[in-house]
């Protein structure tokens, strides 16, 4: 049975009926159109999990926390998305609606959680997609020769290269899902493509020895007191995460950056064609793909040179080749993170329009924006968040902000795999596309695994988190609560 007309849908914690979220997605205003296949979806997944930390964070991670055992800081990384993974495939298949972990929190935790999910895919998409289109402006100045990015505006600093593939993303994601797809499929096959070459050609200059030792013993760094060190070891007193076991478990949280954006498939589910076998298909086909990647990227670049000669903030996968007198390589590798980070902002920013839009449909945020254009896109939503993304990649400097997206992620994964749990008591007769296995072991890793990478995530990206989520309870009291579809349809008695 439904929960319409009990006691918890008149408060803060009243859900949303699954059988709700499916009939809202017929409405001719805010309809969707159905263009994506299984094939689509795979290459969303990898077109913005392949990004620029395998061609920086890998090299950073190495010669600054890890050493050469940062290629399983990777697998422990994939391993808990992994499990989560296979929550939200449950999930997609189940309610196949835009939204992701916002529209799966309202079917099972209620409005408020929902809307708390909401702000947090907000701070994880939008501030992603802002990171990451700096990224794109610094390997444009690269690969046109050093030429830079920046310009200034009177006394601002604005970073013209950030804020022009941000609009440039923005009109292809208004003119269509389909055309996004067919974009991501051609400028993902470049840059994998650039990926197994540098693999293929840096397997011939592995040096067994500098795999040695795997996991460099722990010694302490400016970095590992006050705010900067993990909460782990502020907590627990434990010392230093820099190398040894604790610079390990660090690492993984830091790769962790790595693969965000793989929940990005979820969003598209009311977009694809059959979401009850093609959504699984895309989260867990793409996942598996990029982990092999990454690991063979890791397992290269650590033993094509001693991780010692990785340490500090410049350096790059082309640092490798470079050291082993290959510079010409860092042309190349330039272009590949070029177009990866491409594919990256699209999706991530594809993502944030689904879920804005979602909150809209509901109601949460203003319901103008829930409106779809004749090309079956949310054309207003996609406005909104191109101008903001592009204002943040072109004016702020994000720095260490990028942790934050870490955090905003894995707390929506807790809450989505914590979710499979809750629908599978209430809800056990819906019918499920795909189920997550060894119910509830499964899921219950999953938290623990995303919780375990939370605390070793570093005390000020902690505080700022905190901030981020009671700026959005405040507006929920403020706006969204009073602006609910739902309980305006409580209150007149309506389904």
């Amino acid at each position: 049975m439904t929960r319409a007309g009990s006691k918890r849908d008149r408060g803060l914690f009243r859900v949303k009926s699954v059988e709700q979220s499916i009939r809202d997605t017929d409405d001719p205003d805010s309809k969707l159109r159905k263009d994506l296949t299984a094939w689509d979806l795979v290459v969303f997944g990898v077109a913005v999990v392949v990004g620029a930390g395998i061609f920086t964070l890998t090299a950073r991670t190495a010669g600054n926390v890890a050493g050469p055992s940062v290629s399983l800081a990777f697998v422990l990384a994939a391993i808990a998305c992994a499990l989560a993974a296979l929550c939200y495939a449950e999930f997609a298949s189940t309610v196949p609606v835009a939204g992701s972990a916002y529209t799966y929190s309202f079917a099972t935790f209620g409005e408020f959680v929902a809307w708390i999910i909401g702000w947090d895919l907000i701070l994880e998409f939008a501030l992603a997609a802002a990171v990451v289109g700096k990224g794109w402006s610094l390997y444009l100045g690269e690969v046109m020769g050093g030429l830079s990015s920046s310009v200034m505006v009177g006394p601002v600093k604005v970073d013209w290269g950030a804020v022009l593939i941000v609009v440039v993303i923005g009109v292809v994601i208004a003119s269509g899902t389909k055309l996004s797809s067919r974009v991501s499929l051609v400028i993902t096959s470049i840059k994998v493509g650039v990926v197994i070459f540098v693999v293929a050609l840096g397997a011939f200059y592995i040096n067994a020895e500098n795999y040695t030792p795997y996991i460099p013993p722990g010694e302490a760094a400016e970095t590992d007191s006050g705010l900067h060190q993990s909460l782990f070891s502020f907590v627990t007193g434990a010392g230093g995460s820099t190398f040894g076991w604790y610079g390990l478990l660090a690492a993984a949280s830091l790769v962790f950056f790595a693969f965000i954006g793989f929940d990005v498939v979820a969003t598209t589910a009311e977009e694809t064609r059959n979401p009850q076998k093609a959504v699984p298909i895309g989260i867990l086909g793409s996942l598996a793909i990029v982990t092999v990647l990454y690991v063979a990227v890791s397992l290269v670049l650590t033993g094509m040179v001693n991780y010692a000669e990785l340490a500090g903030d410049e350096s790059t996968l082309a640092t490798a080749f470079a050291i082993n007198g290959m510079d010409w390589a860092k042309n190349l590798i330039s272009i590949g993170a070029l177009a990866g980070l491409t594919t990256v902002v699209m999706v991530l920013m594809l993502g944030q329009t689904r879920v804005l839009f979602a909150m809209a449909r509901d109601g949460l945020m203003p319901r103008r924006l829930a409106h779809t254009g004749k090309r079956g896109t949310p054309v207003r939503t996609t406005v909104v968040v191109t101008v903001v993304v592009a204002v943040l990649a072109g004016l702020v400097p994000l720095g260490t902000l990028e942790e934050m997206v870490n955090i905003g992620t894995l707390f929506a994964f807790v809450l989505v795999s914590i979710g499979v749990l809750v629908l599978r008591r209430t809800r056990a007769d819906l019918e499920r596309g795909f189920k997550v296995p060894l119910v509830p072991f499964v899921p219950i890793l999953a938290v623990i695994a995303c919780v375990w990478l939370m605390v070793n995530l570093s005390v000020e990206t902690w505080l700022r988190f905190v901030v981020w989520m009671a700026i959005g309870v405040v507006i929920y009291f403020v706006y969204s609560r009073n602006h609910s579809v739902l309980a305006k349809h409580a209150d007149d008695g309506s389904p």
